[in-house]
């Protein structure tokens, strides 16, 4: 683990090593239903969404209504490098935000979560920063 600065702390710089997160990462992920995913179209073209999601400790999976005919389905099969952002706000006054961005790979998968049984994005991290955790 490398101390970006004050704030960030920062994992994995490593790609090739497993992301691991820690006990406070797994415990805010598992309180936060809400996320953004970032995605890109093959020519670059950026989309961010915002999205549900399950976590089995070591993979992210998001679906959505009607996934084949979303941007994020369409830009994964066209490029598989995706951001994650999990983030909210614990407290407005004193102000203290609070996030987990992961970086990694995305592929297409058959899941039973949130949306039922069908098909998913599996979000594999590669990378991970988290703040104020």
């Amino acid at each position: 683990m490398r101390s970006v600065n004050k704030y960030w702390t920062q994992t994995n710089l490593d790609s090739t090593l497993p992301v691991t997160f820690t006990k406070k990462e797994t415990d805010y992920i598992r309180s936060q239903h809400l996320a953004r995913i970032g995605t890109a179209s093959k020519r670059g073209d950026p989309d961010v969404a915002a999205v549900s999601f399950d976590f089995d400790g070591e993979n992210f999976y998001v679906s959505g209504r009607d996934l084949p005919n979303t941007r994020k389905y369409r830009n994964v099969v066209e490029n598989p490098k995706v951001s994650f952002v999990i983030d909210d706000l614990a407290s407005l006054n004193p102000w203290r935000p609070r996030n987990l961005k992961v970086h990694g790979a995305a592929d297409l998968v058959d899941h039973n979560g949130y949306m039922g049984p069908g098909k998913y994005i599996r979000i594999k991290p590669n990378r991970k920063m988290s703040f104020g955790l």
